[in-house]
């Protein structure tokens, strides 16, 4: 799989990616995201949220995205 070079984690921060979640250990990257100001929605996974979702009960990334989207349409 494709994940973050920890060699390059600083310099994406300074360029203002958010690393928001990391590894139980804190080694890799496993939520990248963009502040609204610099993007309405920009998130990044290394997980799966899909797997975590039900019909009824979607992870909440999805409905963040969805209210994102909705926002920015009205």
């Amino acid at each position: 799989g494709y994940e973050v070079n920890p060699a390059y984690v600083e310099r994406l921060e300074q360029a203002g990616l958010i690393f928001s979640g990391k590894s139980p250990d804190g080694v890799l990257c496993e939520i990248a995201e963009l502040p609204k100001r610099a993007h309405p929605f920009f998130v990044g996974t290394q997980f799966h949220p899909e797997l975590q979702a039900r019909p009824l009960t979607p992870h909440p990334l999805f409905t963040a995205f969805l209210k994102a989207a909705a926002k920015r349409k009205a």
